[in-house]
C-alpha cells in the first residue's frame, strides 16, 4: 500500500535517535553515579566537566589541531579538571555533604560565567569527526553520529571490563561497598577516589564533545545534562553503573518519543516525571544497592 513504509521508517528513525541520545546520557550519568558510589557525594561540578569537554575540543579546532585532537583534549582536560577539583576543593570537605554541594555548585557557576563572559551566549559549531551519511531502509544515518555512538559504547564497554577485570576496578568496587574494609585489605583509598574522579571527568568530557558536534558548544551546556543525569541515576539506582546505562536508555527513548510526537519543548520533563515515580515506587532505583558501584 502507498505510504506503508513511511510510518515504519519514522519509527525506526525515532529509535535510532533514541539510541544515540541514550548513549550521550549514559556517558554523563555513569561518571556522576560512580562518584556518588565511591565518595557518597553529589558532584554538581560534573556539569562543568561537560562544558570543558566541549570548549577544549572547540579551542583545539580553532588552533588548527583538528577535531580528532580536539576529541582527545575533550577527554583529558575534563579528567585533569576533575582530579584537581577533588584534590583542592572536595577532599577537605568531603565528609560534609552540604559543603560539597555548595562548593561544586559554585565551581559549576564560575565555569559557566567565565565562558559566558569570554565566549558570549552564542553557539560554537564543532566539525564532524567523519563526514557524509547514508540511508538504510528509509532511515537517515550520519556517519559522524554513528562513530560517536560506537565510540561511546566502546567507552562504556571498556569501563565495564575495567571495573570487573582489573585490580583497580575491583578496588573501586571494594571501596564502594566498604571503605574501611577495603583499606584493611590494603586498598589505597586515595588512589581509588582520584581514579574515579578522573574517569568520571573523562566520560563527561566525551559527552561534551558529543553535544558540541551534534548541538553546538555553549556556556551553559552542562546544566541540563547534569539534571537529566541526576534523574537517571535515581532511576537506575545511586551507585549502579548498570542502572545508569539502563536508566539512560529509558529516559532516552521516552524523551525522544515525547519530543517527536508530543512537543519538542518537553525536553527533560519526562526524566523528572519518571524520577518522581521511581522515588515513590522504588526508592533505591532499579538496580541500586546501598554503597555499591557495579
Amino acid at each position: 500500500m502507498p505510504g506503508t513504509d513511511e510510518p515504519s521508517g519514522m519509527i525506526t528513525q525515532v529509535l535510532v535517535n533514541a539510541l544515540l541520545l541514550s548513549a550521550l546520557y549514559a556517558l554523563v550519568a555513569i561518571g556522576f553515579t560512580m562518584i556518588f558510589g565511591i565518595v557518597d557525594i553529589l558532584n554538581l561540578a560534573h556539569g562543568a566537566a561537560i562544558i570543558l569537554g566541549g570548549f577544549s575540543a572547540f579551542y583545539a579546532v580553532q588552533l588548527g589541531l583538528g577535531i580528532w585532537v580536539g576529541g582527545l583534549a575533550a577527554i583529558l582536560v575534563p579528567a585533569l579538571f576533575s582530579l584537581l577539583l577533588y584534590w583542592i576543593l572536595v577532599k577537605p570537605v568531603q565528609h560534609k555533604n552540604t559543603m560539597v554541594i555548595i562548593t561544586t555548585l559554585i565551581v559549576l557557576t564560575m565555569i559557566e560565567e567565565a565562558f559566558r563572559i569570554v565566549e558570549g551566549t552564542g553557539s560554537h559549531v564543532l566539525p564532524s569527526l567523519v563526514a557524509g551519511g547514508t540511508t538504510i531502509g528509509g532511515v537517515s544515518i550520519q556517519y559522524n553520529r554513528a562513530v560517536l555512538f560506537v565510540a561511546s559504547w566502546l567507552a562504556i564497554g571498556g569501563l565495564f571490563i575495567f571495573i570487573n577485570r582489573t585490580w583497580l576496578g575491583q578496588a573501586i568496587q571494594g571501596v564502594s561497598m566498604s571503605t574501611r574494609g577495603s583499606v584493611l585489605v590494603g586498598v589505597d583509598h586515595e588512589k581509588v577516589v582520584l581514579a574515579t574522579f578522573g574517569i568520571a571527568g573523562g566520560l563527561a568530557g566525551w559527552a561534551g564533545l558529543f553535544m558540541g558536534i551534534s548541538q553546538g558548544v555553549t556556556w551553559d551546556m552542562g546544566l541540563e545534562p547534569l539534571l537529566i543525569a541526576f534523574a537517571i541515576v535515581v532511576i537506575g539506582g545511586m551507585g549502579s553503573i548498570k542502572g545508569s546505562v539502563v536508566g539512560a536508555h529509558i529516559i532516552g527513548v521516552i524523551e525522544t518519543v515525547t519530543t517527536t510526537y508530543v512537543d519538542a519543548r518537553l525536553t527533560g520533563v519526562s526524566a523528572l516525571v519518571i524520577m518522581m515515580i521511581i522515588i515513590v515506587a522504588m526508592p533505591q532505583g532499579l538496580y541500586g544497592q546501598p554503597g555499591e558501584v557495579g
